[in-house]
């Protein structure tokens, strides 16, 4: 039996530098809602003004839970991707343009979900954040299957 070769692309440097790139936007992306709470804190509070002080710490503290566990999954696929490129697996390719296809679907939910008070979940400038690291994905998608 023939063992594999895993050959890196000539495409793969410039996609793994994408990559890193949305790996370190994708850590901006979780660090700046702990960074200023009150950001997610007003947008409840504007969304439901009769919530308690209570109400609106669970809520923000709900929304860091929920970007955190995001983040951390979105991270762990930037790793993988990148260490698939980087050893020249042949399944790089169509695994980096499904964890860009699944993060991109994330990243607009979470810009445009709606909750009960008609408003954003999310402050808009927090889920515009959060769809910056998948410009790099298309950019490193793009780099990956370029010829």
């Amino acid at each position: 039996m023939t063992p594999i070769e895993h050959t890196p692309t000539r495409t793969g440097r410039p996609a793994v530098v994408a990559m890193g790139a949305g790996l370190a936007l994708t850590v901006v992306a979780v660090v700046v809602p702990f960074l200023d709470r009150t950001l997610l804190a007003d947008h409840v509070r504007a969304g439901y003004p009769t919530f308690s002080a209570e109400r609106i710490d669970a809520a923000v503290s709900t929304w860091l839970a929920v970007l955190t566990t995001v983040g951390v999954l979105a991270a762990l696929s930037w790793a993988t991707a990148i260490w698939a490129v980087r050893t020249g697996r042949r399944w790089a390719r169509p695994f980096a343009t499904a964890l860009f296809v699944l993060g991109t679907a994330v990243a607009l939910t979470l810009l445009l979900i709606r909750d009960t008070s008609g408003d954003t979940g999310l402050p808009p400038s927090l889920g515009w954040l959060g769809t910056l690291p998948a410009v790099a994905g298309l950019v490193a998608v793009g780099l990956l299957w370029r010829r």
